[in-house]
């Protein structure tokens, strides 16, 4: 009766703490906006019981500030793969980032079926020297699996001094034997624009990220590559080549500004779509749309820049900000998009600070190209699909999306059914979920490949060199010759 009579006590001391948290969280603002919400005190009893039970009976003491931390953690992470807890390090971390430099490896990553995913290896950077590639499934970070690790836990291990080294162990679908990669620490700064001229006056420009600089660094790029041209009459420009392959996104404003540069005034880039009045939004080619404070950078724009002809580069690691400047080319009928199907990142997440320090990351709407097409979970499909090479992509068949990912959000209006749908069925190359041993690989045809020597990884390829199949295609359309454009993989054909 103590035990019992303790329990009760302990338990209703966590719904007060609960309750709390609740209040924090802005229920109280959400209840004046929807005065339907009300609290679920028969839910909450029962978090409260759980609370207690674990206050009681757990084989060590546990901190109240960890069960409520895990518990608002946990509360995010259940909705989508996006939204997300912010303890201090991590708002620090992510107001760093969209500033171009942080410490650590160079890439962004996720949490896919309990393991931590690659999104897209930042160019120039360690990890992508290295070839890492985006949907590779990091099982081990040094000699501790991360099976059931959390993304902040797994990033926390990552970072580190400049100079120290890491070995990742990778499962790739493309290769039998999980791949160990030793990468080197360093400080990275993203250079998000990076310019060239290719043969014959035809232009190109890469984003790697968007950020607070982004466009005005495109500005910069464009004026000086039209400048070179102004002043070579002999070399006329003939069109410009927007690559955003592997581009993860980043900054809304930055998206918007860099569609801005190609197209013309006042037209949509995007609009979006959510619960609350102030998420739905239409986001147009004007300064009012893309500025945050200071000068306009657009001023000083060549005007060529808005009428050349133009093709857009795509894959499945150009996400988020690169789909709705991909999206809003396509719809104005401004460049065309050439590669293959896009991540299918398309949906807003609104950063709600809880305290000075700590936030959360929340998913608030979905976004829509100009033409009123959905980019969530399906992405923007090219008007030439064309793969790496001319064989085809081992990356891009095994390659993760937005659809893949458990918990996705669906497209808005999706049937009961298809949100139902599993991803993909890792057959070769899934770590083992049955034992101890994170880096074992689960395969039909070959059990003990747990056991053999892991391979290196293989070199990636070099976007923008002469070997770029997908950039030497762009350039035969934009020179009006033949597209040798690949099959669509079955499904979305």
């Amino acid at each position: 009766m103590a035990i019992t009579n303790r329990f009760k006590a302990v338990g209703w001391v966590g719904l007060g703490l609960i309750g709390g948290v609740a209040l924090s969280l802005g229920i109280s603002a959400a209840a004046q906006r929807d005065g339907r919400l009300t609290l679920p005190v028969e839910e909450l009893r029962q978090f409260a019981d759980v609370y207690g039970a674990i206050k009681a009976h757990y084989v060590e003491p546990v901190e109240d500030k960890k069960l409520i931390t895990e518990a608002i953690s946990g509360m995010l992470s259940g909705l989508d793969p996006h939204s997300a807890y912010l303890d201090a390090e991590a708002f620090k971390e992510l107001q760093v980032g969209t500033q171009g430099e942080f410490g650590g490896l160079g890439i962004e990553v996720g949490l896919e079926d309990g393991f931590v995913k690659v999104v897209s290896p930042i160019e120039d950077t360690p990890a992508a020297r290295a070839g890492v590639r985006a949907g590779d499934l990091i099982i081990k970070i040094d000699d501790k699996a991360t099976k059931g690790m959390s993304l902040q836990e797994a990033v926390k291990l990552m970072r580190g001094k400049p100079k120290s080294a890491i070995n990742l162990t990778l499962s790739r679908k493309s290769e039998p034997l999980p791949i160990v990669v030793t990468i080197v620490r360093d400080v990275i700064r993203v250079q998000s624009v990076r310019s060239k001229w290719l043969e014959q006056g035809y232009a190109y420009i890469r984003i790697t990220q968007f950020q607070e600089h982004t466009v005005a660094s495109t500005v910069s790029h464009l004026n000086k590559l039209l400048q070179q041209a102004e002043a070579d009459t002999t070399k006329p420009v003939k069109g410009i080549v927007l690559d955003l392959r592997n581009d993860p996104g980043g900054l809304l404003h930055a998206a918007v500004g860099v569609s801005a540069t190609f197209l013309r005034d006042n037209v949509t880039v995007v609009s979006t779509d959510g619960r609350q009045p102030d998420a739905k939004r239409s986001f147009a080619a004007k300064p009012s749309d893309y500025l945050r404070g200071g000068s306009d950078p657009l001023t000083g724009l060549n005007p060529k820049a808005k009428s050349l002809p133009m093709v857009v580069l795509v894959n499945g690691g150009s996400a988020s900000a690169s789909e709705i400047v991909a999206g809003a080319l396509q719809d104005h009928k401004r460049a065309v998009v050439l590669g293959t199907q896009t991540f299918g990142k398309g949906s807003v997440q609104t950063i709600l600070p809880l305290t000075s320090s700590t936030a959360i990351k929340l998913t608030t709407a979905r976004y829509y190209t100009p033409a009123g097409r959905s980019i969530q979970a399906k992405g923007i499909r090219p008007d030439f699909w064309v793969e790496e090479s001319e064989s085809g992509s081992v990356t891009e068949q095994f390659r993760v999306r937005e659809a893949d990912l458990n918990r996705h959000l669906e497209e808005k209006n999706q049937t009961e059914a298809g949100s139902a749908k599993q991803p993909p069925t890792r057959a070769t190359t899934e770590p083992s979920t049955g034992g101890t041993n994170a880096a074992g690989v689960a395969s039909s045809s070959k059990d003990s490949a747990a056991g053999e020597q892991a391979r290196p990884a293989a070199k990636p390829i070099e976007f923008g060199s002469d070997d770029d199949f997908q950039l030497l295609q762009a350039l035969n359309h934009l020179k009006g010759q033949p597209v040798l454009t690949s099959a669509v993989p079955p499904g979305l054909d």
